[in-house]
């Protein structure tokens, strides 16, 4: 699950409508963030972005693959869909896919934060 240099570099342009990336190394691959929050994952040079319920229609429209892993002996999958190659052509298209995969990180983690106050009481 690695991540070549050149490639993380190049995100920072890909996303330049969307505004200011972090990428962190994570695992042999890089989370990307913004704000604190990460939104998508790198692994083996392609760019996956967050999905949920209400946007990974989208991504099995297009056939893009699901990140998975592999975690003693099982296969892992994550709630990341392979980006479609469009964004990395058109930075209006990366701006709105973007959005997307943030919008998505900002639910769950609400969600995850509505978890924790039930929990607690």
């Amino acid at each position: 699950m690695k991540a070549t240099s050149e490639f993380i570099a190049n995100l920072s342009d890909v996303f330049a409508l969307f505004g200011a990336i972090e990428t962190k190394r994570m695992f042999g691959g890089y989370g990307v963030y913004r704000d604190g929050l990460m939104f998508a994952l790198v692994a083996d040079d392609v760019l996956y972005l967050k999905a949920d319920e209400s946007s990974v229609g989208s991504f099995i429209e297009l056939g893009m693959e699901q990140f998975e892993y592999e975690k003693r002996g099982k296969r892992v999958k994550m709630a990341y869909y392979a980006a479609p190659e469009e964004i990395f052509e058109n930075p209006v298209h990366a701006r709105e896919w973007a959005d997307r995969a943030y919008e998505t990180a900002l639910r769950a983690k609400r969600l995850k934060g509505k978890a924790r106050v039930k929990k607690s009481k």
